[in-house]
């Protein structure tokens, strides 16, 4: 980096403002004025985190694959106009003798990591193929997205506005990972911008046609760039759509069929319709999960991050029987490890504090409520049973393949934060309901008569 990186950076972060104060201005509530900006300025801060981070603490994707890459292909246009046509051409298609490194060769054949990589070639040309401002350019749509499901959860929920902004601006790992040129930012920011797309056509019935091709356009973007993270997605999402106009729907088995309906069809979706084999997803297309899940621990144990390596303290052989059993611990994995003791390095000691107290708020929230009203605030409330049920299952496909720390503080936060909305929503409905029951007892004591 040189002086101009840091200029071209300050510039667009004016930039930005400039136009998101416009944006504000459009906002009534006091709330929203105040948390979008206060959200710009934490993720204007986390890109400067993270872009000195990967660059001189722990150098990984961005600056060895995405930005290097990135910055190639925008050479290459300048010199040859002509070669445009590569930002639009298949992964496939790419001649891979023209990428920076050898060590890279291979990496780009498939349409994901490609797409990173010509996004970020397109972001370069307004930033003069400056590295801080491109991360910029990717931490913004990060947050477009994050405000995006913000709006969500508000629309249904305004009493709790400060813990749906803790769940989806301010969730640390969230912000820092979200926050440069990787897959999780476009990830995250897809989700974002699908739900509350489907949610304003579907349910608000506002702008249908341009929410329904919203939704399209980042449905496909989400499913080029992480297709598991779509198919695990994608049905509990029409899950919460179906029951919310369904409401009439109140028997408890009935609910619990059609979520064990669409818990087999998400599954299904996710061993059938994953990337390729150099996704660390991949091979649940071809393999049985028990045998991918295996493979994958071990290629992980294997590996030169062998310090970063975890294992989830249930044995697995590789059967349907031991990965059910491997199942909580999988999960648990995914929501609240790596320990405190378990970190070695900076990155992982962010997640492990974070999970520390998403762990202590899940034991709070579980012994408030109890076993029978947290579950059964699950199955009452659509929204609840689809942030639940999708944050849980999408744990289980994490955790049980991802036996690195490093990968893993990534991989998960697409689910972080229904889950913990999950949280949030169960324990308001707790207190909703013991308010209400305190209501009726002073409606029935009477005063004397003087």
């Amino acid at each position: 980096m040189d002086i101009f990186d840091f200029i071209v950076f300050f510039i667009w972060v004016f930039i930005f403002y400039i136009l998101l104060a416009i944006r504000r201005k459009r906002y009534q509530d006091p709330f929203f004025r105040k948390h979008i900006i206060r959200a710009f300025w934490v993720k204007v801060f986390a890109t400067l985190c993270y872009s000195f981070f990967v660059l001189y603490l722990s150098p990984g994707d961005t600056t060895l694959l995405y930005f290097p890459e990135a910055a190639n292909i925008r050479q290459m246009i300048l010199k040859d106009p002509s070669k445009v046509s590569i930002l639009f051409h298949a992964a496939t298609d790419f001649d891979q003798t023209q990428l920076t490194t050898n060590a890279n060769l291979g990496y780009f054949d498939t349409e994901g990591n490609f797409m990173v990589t010509r996004i970020a070639a397109i972001f370069s040309f307004f930033t003069f193929g400056k590295f801080l401002a491109t991360n910029l350019f990717f931490s913004m749509f990060a947050l477009t997205g994050a405000w995006k499901l913000f709006r969500f959860f508000y629309n249904q929920y305004p009493n709790l506005k400060r813990q749906i902004a803790i769940a989806t601006l301010y969730l640390p790992s969230l912000v820092f990972w979200g926050a440069g040129i990787l897959k999780d930012p476009l990830c995250t920011g897809s989700i974002g911008f699908m739900t509350y797309a489907i949610f304003n056509a579907f349910v608000l019935k506002k702008h249908i046609i341009k929410n329904i091709i919203t939704f399209s356009f980042f449905s496909w973007l989400l499913y080029i760039v992480k297709s598991y993270i779509f198919v695990s997605y994608l049905p509990f999402l029409i899950l919460f759509l179906i029951l919310s106009k369904l409401a009439l729907v109140e028997n408890i088995l009935l609910k619990a069929f059609i979520v064990l309906l669409f818990i087999t069809g998400s599954v299904f979706a996710f061993l059938r319709f994953t990337e390729s084999e150099r996704n660390v997803f991949g091979n649940f297309a071809t393999q049985g999960i028990g045998e991918s899940v295996l493979h994958y621990q071990r290629e992980f144990q294997q590996k030169d991050f062998a310090e970063s390596t975890f294992s989830l303290g249930v044995e697995f052989d590789g059967s349907i029987i031991s990965l059910v059993k491997i199942g909580p611990a999988a999960v648990a994995a995914t929501l609240f490890r790596p320990f405190i003791w378990e970190s070695r390095k900076i990155s992982t000691l962010l997640s492990s504090l974070e999970g520390l107290v998403i762990m202590l708020f899940t034991a709070y929230v579980f012994l408030r409520v109890g076993l029978f009203k947290f579950i059964g605030a699950i199955f009452r409330s659509p929204i609840i049973m689809y942030c639940f049920t999708f944050s849980i299952l999408f744990s289980l496909f994490v955790g049980a393949t991802t036996l690195n720390f490093g990968s893993l503080v990534r991989y998960k936060i697409p689910g972080m934060p229904f889950f913990i909305m999950s949280l949030f929503l169960i324990l308001d409905i707790y207190k909703k309901g013991k308010e209400n029951k305190e209501l009726k007892n002073n409606e029935r004591v009477t005063i004397p008569e003087v």
